[in-house]
Protein backbone atom coordinates (compact mmCIF):
# COMPACT_ATOMS: atom_id res chain seq x y z
CA UNK A 1 0.00 0.00 0.00
CA UNK A 2 1.54 3.48 -0.93
CA UNK A 3 2.05 5.58 1.87
CA UNK A 4 0.34 8.49 2.43
CA UNK A 5 2.42 12.18 1.23
CA UNK A 6 1.51 14.73 3.81
CA UNK A 7 4.59 16.91 2.87
CA UNK A 8 1.79 19.40 1.30
CA UNK A 9 -0.05 19.59 4.71
CA UNK A 10 3.07 19.71 6.90
CA UNK A 11 3.99 23.22 4.62
CA UNK A 12 0.78 25.01 4.67
CA UNK A 13 1.30 24.38 8.85
CA UNK A 14 4.55 25.70 8.82
CA UNK A 15 6.42 22.17 9.61
CA UNK A 16 9.50 21.40 8.53
CA UNK A 17 9.51 18.98 5.62
CA UNK A 18 11.94 16.35 3.73
CA UNK A 19 11.52 18.31 0.35
CA UNK A 20 9.39 21.67 -0.57
CA UNK A 21 5.95 20.16 -1.76
CA UNK A 22 4.68 21.19 -5.20
CA UNK A 23 1.77 21.15 -7.13
CA UNK A 24 0.25 23.60 -9.80
CA UNK A 25 -2.79 25.32 -10.34
CA UNK A 26 -4.84 24.20 -13.24
CA UNK A 27 -2.86 21.08 -13.16
CA UNK A 28 -5.55 19.29 -15.05
CA UNK A 29 -6.33 20.40 -18.35
CA UNK A 30 -5.77 21.36 -22.09
CA UNK A 31 -1.83 20.59 -22.57
CA UNK A 32 -2.34 16.81 -21.33
CA UNK A 33 -3.32 15.10 -24.39
CA UNK A 34 -5.36 12.61 -22.18
CA UNK A 35 -7.24 15.68 -20.95
CA UNK A 36 -8.21 16.35 -24.70
CA UNK A 37 -9.41 13.02 -25.47
CA UNK A 38 -11.45 13.45 -22.66
CA UNK A 39 -12.90 16.42 -23.64
CA UNK A 40 -14.04 15.23 -27.37
CA UNK A 41 -16.73 13.21 -25.36
CA UNK A 42 -17.62 15.64 -22.22
CA UNK A 43 -17.89 19.35 -22.06
CA UNK A 44 -16.54 20.97 -19.26
CA UNK A 45 -19.77 20.59 -16.87
CA UNK A 46 -20.55 17.68 -17.98
CA UNK A 47 -17.17 15.90 -16.57
CA UNK A 48 -18.40 17.69 -13.01
CA UNK A 49 -21.61 16.14 -13.66
CA UNK A 50 -20.16 12.82 -13.66
CA UNK A 51 -17.92 12.09 -10.30
CA UNK A 52 -16.28 8.86 -11.96
CA UNK A 53 -14.94 11.06 -14.77
CA UNK A 54 -14.16 14.23 -12.76
CA UNK A 55 -11.76 11.60 -10.24
CA UNK A 56 -10.07 10.31 -13.03
CA UNK A 57 -9.09 14.15 -14.58
CA UNK A 58 -8.28 15.25 -11.18
CA UNK A 59 -5.79 12.24 -10.60
CA UNK A 60 -4.21 12.12 -13.54
CA UNK A 61 -2.03 15.04 -13.36
CA UNK A 62 -0.70 13.37 -9.68
CA UNK A 63 -0.02 10.08 -11.39
CA UNK A 64 1.49 11.74 -14.49
CA UNK A 65 3.65 14.37 -13.06
CA UNK A 66 4.28 13.53 -9.16
CA UNK A 67 2.77 16.62 -7.86
CA UNK A 68 2.36 16.83 -3.83
CA UNK A 69 -1.29 17.91 -4.03
CA UNK A 70 -4.34 17.46 -6.31
CA UNK A 71 -6.89 19.79 -6.89
CA UNK A 72 -10.58 19.07 -7.94
CA UNK A 73 -11.01 19.53 -11.40
CA UNK A 74 -13.91 22.08 -11.61
CA UNK A 75 -14.58 25.61 -12.44
CA UNK A 76 -14.99 28.76 -10.04
CA UNK A 77 -18.30 28.93 -11.92
CA UNK A 78 -19.40 26.07 -10.72
CA UNK A 79 -21.91 26.14 -7.84
CA UNK A 80 -23.39 29.88 -9.42
CA UNK A 81 -25.52 27.73 -11.75
CA UNK A 82 -27.30 26.00 -8.66
CA UNK A 83 -28.43 29.70 -7.68
CA UNK A 84 -29.99 30.98 -11.08
CA UNK A 85 -27.12 32.17 -12.42
CA UNK A 86 -27.14 31.61 -16.35
CA UNK A 87 -23.33 30.85 -16.98
CA UNK A 88 -21.43 29.02 -19.81
CA UNK A 89 -17.85 27.99 -20.39
CA UNK A 90 -17.32 29.45 -23.87
CA UNK A 91 -13.95 27.80 -25.82
CA UNK A 92 -11.38 30.46 -26.00
CA UNK A 93 -13.24 32.89 -24.13
CA UNK A 94 -14.32 31.90 -20.73
CA UNK A 95 -17.09 32.42 -18.22
CA UNK A 96 -20.11 34.36 -20.57
CA UNK A 97 -23.32 35.43 -18.57
CA UNK A 98 -26.12 36.68 -20.75
CA UNK A 99 -27.94 37.82 -18.07
CA UNK A 100 -25.31 40.66 -15.85
CA UNK A 101 -26.18 41.82 -12.36
CA UNK A 102 -27.55 45.33 -12.77
CA UNK A 103 -29.57 46.32 -9.73
CA UNK A 104 -30.74 44.60 -5.99
CA UNK A 105 -33.61 43.25 -7.65
CA UNK A 106 -30.92 41.10 -9.72
CA UNK A 107 -29.25 40.18 -6.65
CA UNK A 108 -32.46 39.75 -4.50
CA UNK A 109 -32.98 36.61 -6.95
CA UNK A 110 -30.22 34.58 -6.61
CA UNK A 111 -31.17 31.91 -4.46
CA UNK A 112 -28.98 29.57 -1.78
CA UNK A 113 -26.45 26.91 -2.22
CA UNK A 114 -27.78 23.43 -1.12
CA UNK A 115 -25.04 21.48 -2.20
CA UNK A 116 -26.20 17.68 -1.44
CA UNK A 117 -29.43 19.13 -3.54
CA UNK A 118 -27.94 21.24 -6.11
CA UNK A 119 -24.44 19.76 -6.57
CA UNK A 120 -24.43 16.40 -5.18
CA UNK A 121 -21.63 15.36 -7.70
CA UNK A 122 -19.32 17.29 -5.85
CA UNK A 123 -18.94 15.68 -2.26
CA UNK A 124 -18.81 12.45 -4.26
CA UNK A 125 -16.18 13.15 -6.24
CA UNK A 126 -14.43 14.77 -3.38
CA UNK A 127 -15.25 10.98 -1.79
CA UNK A 128 -13.84 9.20 -4.47
CA UNK A 129 -10.68 10.77 -4.47
CA UNK A 130 -10.27 10.40 -0.58
CA UNK A 131 -10.03 7.06 -1.29
CA UNK A 132 -8.08 6.73 -4.22
CA UNK A 133 -5.24 9.46 -3.54
CA UNK A 134 -1.65 9.03 -1.63
CA UNK A 135 -2.09 12.87 -1.42
CA UNK A 136 -4.15 15.80 -0.15
CA UNK A 137 -6.62 17.11 -1.98
CA UNK A 138 -7.31 20.70 -2.12
CA UNK A 139 -11.05 21.88 -2.74
CA UNK A 140 -11.12 25.28 -3.85
CA UNK A 141 -14.08 28.65 -4.80
CA UNK A 142 -13.83 31.39 -6.06
CA UNK A 143 -13.81 34.49 -4.15
CA UNK A 144 -16.80 36.81 -4.46
CA UNK A 145 -14.74 39.93 -6.31
CA UNK A 146 -13.76 37.56 -8.37
CA UNK A 147 -17.03 35.97 -9.14
CA UNK A 148 -18.90 39.85 -8.91
CA UNK A 149 -16.54 40.62 -11.78
CA UNK A 150 -18.11 37.82 -14.14
CA UNK A 151 -21.46 38.43 -12.82
CA UNK A 152 -21.39 42.21 -13.22
CA UNK A 153 -19.48 42.67 -16.64
CA UNK A 154 -21.02 39.43 -18.20
CA UNK A 155 -18.05 37.94 -18.93
CA UNK A 156 -13.92 38.03 -18.58
CA UNK A 157 -12.43 41.87 -18.81
CA UNK A 158 -9.53 43.74 -19.34
CA UNK A 159 -10.10 46.57 -16.90
CA UNK A 160 -13.25 46.02 -14.28
CA UNK A 161 -14.68 49.06 -15.01
CA UNK A 162 -18.23 48.29 -14.78
CA UNK A 163 -17.67 45.64 -11.48
CA UNK A 164 -15.87 48.83 -9.86
CA UNK A 165 -18.19 51.29 -11.03
CA UNK A 166 -20.70 49.36 -9.31
CA UNK A 167 -18.59 48.88 -6.41
CA UNK A 168 -18.28 52.46 -6.08
CA UNK A 169 -22.09 54.00 -7.35
CA UNK A 170 -23.89 51.08 -5.45
CA UNK A 171 -22.51 50.16 -2.39
CA UNK A 172 -25.63 49.01 -0.81
CA UNK A 173 -26.28 46.28 -3.87
CA UNK A 174 -21.93 45.36 -3.66
CA UNK A 175 -22.02 44.66 0.25
CA UNK A 176 -25.21 42.97 -0.33
CA UNK A 177 -23.87 41.17 -3.23
CA UNK A 178 -20.94 39.98 -1.14
CA UNK A 179 -22.42 38.84 1.73
CA UNK A 180 -24.61 36.71 -0.70
CA UNK A 181 -21.22 35.16 -2.38
CA UNK A 182 -19.39 35.18 0.91
CA UNK A 183 -22.68 32.63 2.31
CA UNK A 184 -22.03 30.47 -1.13
CA UNK A 185 -18.03 30.10 -1.22
CA UNK A 186 -18.48 28.69 2.62
CA UNK A 187 -21.27 26.67 2.28
CA UNK A 188 -19.39 24.94 -0.97
CA UNK A 189 -16.03 25.36 0.61
CA UNK A 190 -17.46 23.49 3.72
CA UNK A 191 -18.89 20.43 1.83
CA UNK A 192 -15.60 19.86 0.16
CA UNK A 193 -14.18 19.57 3.42
CA UNK A 194 -16.90 17.59 4.97
CA UNK A 195 -16.91 15.14 1.80
CA UNK A 196 -12.67 14.61 2.35
CA UNK A 197 -10.49 17.58 1.31
CA UNK A 198 -7.51 18.17 3.16
CA UNK A 199 -7.26 21.94 2.48
CA UNK A 200 -9.11 24.54 -0.02
CA UNK A 201 -7.97 27.30 -1.87
CA UNK A 202 -10.03 30.05 -2.31
CA UNK A 203 -9.16 31.90 -6.11
CA UNK A 204 -9.44 35.60 -6.32
CA UNK A 205 -7.50 35.88 -9.37
CA UNK A 206 -8.94 39.34 -10.29
CA UNK A 207 -8.58 41.52 -7.18
CA UNK A 208 -4.93 42.99 -8.15
CA UNK A 209 -7.26 45.41 -10.12
CA UNK A 210 -8.26 46.50 -7.05
CA UNK A 211 -6.30 49.37 -4.63
CA UNK A 212 -5.21 48.74 -1.43
CA UNK A 213 -8.09 51.44 0.06
CA UNK A 214 -10.73 49.69 -1.62
CA UNK A 215 -9.75 46.25 -0.84
CA UNK A 216 -9.65 47.33 2.63
CA UNK A 217 -13.00 49.14 2.75
CA UNK A 218 -14.79 46.88 -0.04
CA UNK A 219 -13.32 43.30 0.07
CA UNK A 220 -11.34 42.92 3.27
CA UNK A 221 -14.90 42.15 5.45
CA UNK A 222 -15.63 39.94 3.22
CA UNK A 223 -12.22 37.39 2.89
CA UNK A 224 -12.06 37.91 6.92
CA UNK A 225 -15.47 36.20 7.13
CA UNK A 226 -15.05 33.28 4.54
CA UNK A 227 -11.67 32.58 6.28
CA UNK A 228 -12.28 32.97 9.73
CA UNK A 229 -15.72 30.25 9.24
CA UNK A 230 -13.58 27.94 6.70
CA UNK A 231 -10.81 27.61 9.85
CA UNK A 232 -13.18 26.10 11.79
CA UNK A 233 -12.97 23.40 10.00
CA UNK A 234 -9.20 22.45 11.06
CA UNK A 235 -7.49 22.59 7.25
CA UNK A 236 -4.93 24.32 6.13
CA UNK A 237 -6.42 27.30 3.77
CA UNK A 238 -4.84 29.46 1.03
CA UNK A 239 -5.57 32.85 -0.54
CA UNK A 240 -4.90 33.44 -4.45
CA UNK A 241 -4.78 36.71 -6.38
CA UNK A 242 -2.92 37.49 -9.74
CA UNK A 243 -0.76 41.06 -9.84
CA UNK A 244 -2.03 41.34 -6.39
CA UNK A 245 1.91 41.63 -4.83
CA UNK A 246 0.29 44.96 -3.28
CA UNK A 247 -2.31 43.62 -1.10
CA UNK A 248 -0.06 40.56 0.31
CA UNK A 249 0.29 43.16 3.59
CA UNK A 250 -2.92 43.23 3.97
CA UNK A 251 -3.74 39.69 3.43
CA UNK A 252 -1.15 39.19 6.25
CA UNK A 253 -3.99 40.14 8.57
CA UNK A 254 -6.40 37.90 7.19
CA UNK A 255 -6.97 34.23 8.85
CA UNK A 256 -5.63 32.26 5.66
CA UNK A 257 -2.53 30.10 6.36
CA UNK A 258 -1.16 30.17 3.20
CA UNK A 259 -0.45 33.44 0.60
CA UNK A 260 -0.29 32.32 -3.27
CA UNK A 261 1.59 34.64 -4.88
CA UNK A 262 2.45 35.66 -8.82
CA UNK A 263 5.94 35.72 -10.34
CA UNK A 264 5.33 39.97 -9.92
CA UNK A 265 6.55 39.66 -6.26
CA UNK A 266 9.56 37.43 -5.43
CA UNK A 267 9.24 35.06 -2.41
CA UNK A 268 11.58 36.83 -0.49
CA UNK A 269 9.41 40.12 -0.70
CA UNK A 270 6.33 37.74 0.00
CA UNK A 271 7.74 36.95 3.07
CA UNK A 272 8.33 40.01 4.62
CA UNK A 273 5.30 41.16 4.22
CA UNK A 274 3.46 38.04 5.46
CA UNK A 275 6.25 37.09 7.98
CA UNK A 276 3.71 34.57 9.72
CA UNK A 277 2.55 33.14 6.88
CA UNK A 278 3.27 29.90 4.61
CA UNK A 279 3.90 31.34 1.28
CA UNK A 280 3.34 29.36 -2.21
CA UNK A 281 4.21 30.51 -5.64
CA UNK A 282 5.58 31.46 -7.84
CA UNK A 283 7.84 30.52 -11.58
CA UNK A 284 6.04 32.46 -14.35
CA UNK A 285 3.84 30.01 -16.58
CA UNK A 286 5.83 31.68 -19.39
CA UNK A 287 8.87 30.54 -18.14
CA UNK A 288 8.16 26.89 -18.84
CA UNK A 289 8.25 27.37 -22.63
CA UNK A 290 11.96 28.91 -22.55
CA UNK A 291 14.96 26.68 -22.02
CA UNK A 292 16.10 24.13 -19.38
CA UNK A 293 18.70 26.14 -18.59
CA UNK A 294 16.34 29.37 -17.95
CA UNK A 295 13.72 27.07 -16.12
CA UNK A 296 16.20 25.49 -13.94
CA UNK A 297 17.94 28.57 -12.87
CA UNK A 298 14.62 30.64 -12.14
CA UNK A 299 13.44 27.61 -10.13
CA UNK A 300 16.42 27.05 -7.65
CA UNK A 301 15.77 31.04 -7.22
CA UNK A 302 12.61 30.43 -5.85
CA UNK A 303 13.57 27.52 -4.41
CA UNK A 304 16.56 28.89 -2.65
CA UNK A 305 14.03 31.96 -0.98
CA UNK A 306 11.49 29.77 -0.23
CA UNK A 307 14.05 26.93 1.20
CA UNK A 308 15.19 29.69 3.77
CA UNK A 309 12.88 29.01 6.49
CA UNK A 310 10.23 26.19 7.18
CA UNK A 311 6.79 27.65 5.58
CA UNK A 312 7.06 27.02 1.72
CA UNK A 313 4.89 25.53 -1.14
CA UNK A 314 6.52 25.63 -5.03
CA UNK A 315 3.66 26.65 -7.50
CA UNK A 316 3.30 28.91 -10.28
CA UNK A 317 2.04 32.20 -10.65
CA UNK A 318 -1.01 31.56 -12.35
CA UNK A 319 -2.19 27.78 -13.97
CA UNK A 320 -0.43 26.14 -16.37
CA UNK A 321 -2.06 27.03 -20.10
CA UNK A 322 -2.94 24.66 -23.15
CA UNK A 323 1.09 25.24 -25.11
CA UNK A 324 2.62 23.93 -21.71
CA UNK A 325 4.68 20.47 -22.59
CA UNK A 326 3.48 17.71 -19.67
CA UNK A 327 7.43 16.16 -19.85
CA UNK A 328 8.72 19.89 -18.76
CA UNK A 329 6.42 19.77 -15.76
CA UNK A 330 7.82 16.59 -14.78
CA UNK A 331 11.25 17.87 -15.13
CA UNK A 332 10.43 20.24 -13.35
CA UNK A 333 8.36 18.65 -10.67
CA UNK A 334 11.63 15.85 -10.08
CA UNK A 335 14.25 18.62 -10.05
CA UNK A 336 12.06 20.52 -7.11
CA UNK A 337 11.63 17.57 -5.04
CA UNK A 338 15.87 16.25 -6.18
CA UNK A 339 17.19 19.92 -5.75
CA UNK A 340 15.42 20.75 -2.07
CA UNK A 341 15.98 17.14 -0.60
CA UNK A 342 20.15 18.14 -1.23
CA UNK A 343 20.06 21.67 -0.59
CA UNK A 344 17.47 22.39 2.36
CA UNK A 345 17.24 19.10 4.01
CA UNK A 346 13.77 20.15 3.65
CA UNK A 347 13.40 23.21 4.66
CA UNK A 348 14.62 22.37 8.10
Amino acid sequence: MTQFNDTFLKACRGETVPHIPVWYMRQAGRYQPEYRKIREQYSFFDINKNPEVCANVTQLPVDQLGVDAAILFADIMTPLKPIGVDVNIVEGVGPVIDDPIQSMADIQKLGQLHVQRDLPEIPETVQILTDRLHVPLIGFAGAPFTLSSYLIEGGPSKNYHKTKGFMYAKPAEWFELMDTLADLTITYLKSQVEAGARAIQVFDSWVGALGTDDYEKYIFPTMDKIFTEVKKMNVPTIYFGSGAGHLVNQWADLPADVLSVDWRLSIEQARNLAPNKTIQGNLDPSKLLAPWDMIQDETKSILDQGGSKPGFIFNLGHGIFPQADVATLQRLTTFVHDYTRKNHGGAE
